[in-house]
């Protein structure tokens, strides 16, 4: 079964906030909040995308910059992503 990109995204939101639990709205790396960060990844690694191409594309899906509430110019750069689990405390 086929999910669609907006689906598979309002799913990890969703996930990502209950297994952050109370950290989900902190900001992580980049400035923004941790669960968004999680979403990223989650898109990253579903696509197979480098962090490069993360970025590049989801620029260019408004309804996916909609929904993790994300201006298109105010995505961190690369390098920020690749970090940003590395920083993350483990709650789970």
């Amino acid at each position: 079964m086929e999910v669609s990109l907006l689906d598979f995204v309002q799913e990890c939101r969703h996930l990502a906030k209950q297994a952050l639990g109370k950290h989900a709205g902190e900001p992580a790396s980049g400035g923004f909040a941790r669960w968004k960060h999680v979403v990223l990844q989650c898109i990253r690694i579903e696509d197979d995308h480098s962090y490069r191409e993360l970025v590049d594309r989801v620029v260019l899906i408004k309804a996916v910059c909609d929904e993790l509430d994300l201006d298109p110019d105010d995505l961190p750069d690369p390098s920020t992503l690749c970090k940003s689990f590395d920083r993350f405390e483990m709650w789970v």
